[in-house]
């Protein structure tokens, strides 16, 4: 069983489920822009329609409350609200958040708002986009205008989203939106810019929330957990999940310590030399705003062992170790170490904001989707990270991610995350086996984690009649 309290929930992001990317003067982003360069996502996919969620969040909203969620993470669209990344605010766009906002409230769930999950207007990005100083006073004025909305029935908070990757994979490799690769010096300048925006959100949110709020934020959690429990090893990982020993934006601390610590980490400093950023005077001061919790998205991690001087020597994965569809490692320790490495350096309660698999889903003969090896992931990471709550980490809540099949970014729609099914041609949704297994997690507060085959009726893995 998890502690008393403890949330159990599910997330999603504006551009991958809402849709409706016209509609009610919503304004382009830099992924409506990126969808439309040709070569760039898989299939030619794109967000127009999505999961139709801007328009289908009641019947969404009612499979939440038939799971029994405590909480759903949602992101608001910066281009709805403001279209042109500044000025005028768009109060039809805000409706939505308001109508979807009280939808869970009436069905007993908590909202918890993240404020960008990297739909950046487009407006703003051709004004300079993170690259202009100036971008994090255009993210603090929307984010007043989400809060003067929404505060007085939302209380919990999440800045930003991955700076990690929408800076790392978005303005250095190319690979996501805005679909640029910089040289490596102004790509740590556009992530000096936003962690500003984030620090800047914070001060807004203590400032103007009507209702006492709680504050994080929600970056990827890179974790390398130790191949035994050997205090040697266990030193060695943690070293190396605290470290900054590559040129690339894979890295807890370089946006961790500045966010907690107020200053970036002395080896990645020395490691970037002068393409690190100068921060002006007061910049660090602004970004470390007190924060209420720490979120982490963590899916993946590597093994290590100690070497012969103590730092820490990778340990290969055996052939045939298990993969998701996207071909990341399953490795449930990393639920355990990642949480408690960073409760332990930064002294904040940790939220996993992000967890769960890829996975091949299709609607079975039955009319059901069953998604066993979803089902098995998530109960060895919830098992993991149940250890780091043994070993006396402060974790606080699991939001599995994510709640429903969607737009996968770079991967398009081949790639199902989701606890519900979604038929993109048809926008059936189904609740996938995983679902009703989590049901049982959450009404347990995860005591049915400890029968491996709880939850599963048997007549699952029967096929036209014939037990399989």
């Amino acid at each position: 069983m998890f502690p008393n309290g403890f949330v159990w929930g599910a997330g999603s992001s504006s551009y991958q489920v809402e849709g409706a990317a016209k509609a009610d003067g919503r304004g382009d982003s830099v992924w409506d822009a990126l969808c439309r360069q040709e070569g760039t996502i898989y299939h030619g996919h794109n967000g127009d329609v999505a999961c139709d969620h801007y328009n289908r969040y009641r019947e969404d909203v009612a499979l939440m409350k038939d799971m029994g969620l405590h909480a759903y993470r949602y992101s608001v669209a910066w281009p709805r609200v403001m279209p042109a990344g500044v000025g005028p605010v768009n109060k039809a766009g805000l409706d939505f958040y308001d109508r979807l906002t009280d939808e869970l409230l009436a069905a007993g769930i908590t909202p918890w708002v993240t404020l960008f999950h990297w739909d950046m207007p487009t407006a703003a990005y051709l004004n300079g986009g993170w690259l202009n100083r100036d971008s994090s006073h255009w993210f603090a004025a929307y984010t007043g205008a989400v809060v003067d909305r929404l505060s007085d029935r939302v209380r919990h908070w999440i800045t930003i989203n991955e700076p990690q990757i929408y800076i790392g994979l978005g303005h250095w490799e190319g690979k996501h939106a805005p679909g640029i690769k910089l040289p490596f010096e102004q790509a740590l300048l556009a992530g000096h810019h936003t962690m500003m925006a984030h620090g800047r959100a914070v001060q807004v949110i203590r400032a103007a929330a009507k209702k006492p709020p709680q504050v994080g934020w929600a970056p990827v959690g890179r974790v390398e957990y130790p191949a035994s429990e050997s205090q040697a090893d266990i030193d060695a990982a943690r070293a190396s999940t605290m470290s900054v020993d590559k040129k690339n934006f894979w890295s807890n601390t370089w946006f961790g310590d500045a966010a907690i610590f107020g200053q970036y980490p002395e080896d990645g400093l020395r490691l970037f030399g002068s393409e690190a950023p100068r921060p002006q005077p007061g910049d660090m001061e602004l970004i470390a705003q007190k924060l209420d919790f720490y979120g982490l998205n963590i899916y993946s991690g590597g093994r290590v062992k100690a070497g012969a001087d103590g730092t820490a020597v990778p340990v290969w994965l055996e052939q045939g170790h298990a993969r998701n569809a996207l071909s990341w490692a399953v490795a449930p320790e990393s639920l355990r170490w990642g949480p408690r490495f960073i409760a332990e350096r930064y002294k904040l309660p940790v939220l996993i904001t992000e967890n769960g698999m890829s996975n091949l889903d299709w609607v079975h003969a039955d009319g059901a989707v069953h998604d066993p090896q979803r089902i098995d992931y998530t109960r060895r990471y919830l098992l993991e990270l149940h250890k780091a709550v043994a070993d006396g980490a402060d974790i606080r809540g699991y939001f599995h991610w994510s709640i429903m099949d969607n737009f996968e970014w770079a991967e398009g729609y081949k790639d199902r995350f989701g606890l519900i099914h979604v038929d993109f041609a048809t926008l059936k949704r189904t609740l996938k086996d995983s679902a009703h297994w989590y049901a049982e997690v959450i009404a347990s507060n995860g005591g049915v984690l400890a029968t491996p085959h709880a939850g599963l009726d048997r007549s699952l893995f029967v096929y036209e009649g014939a037990a399989v």
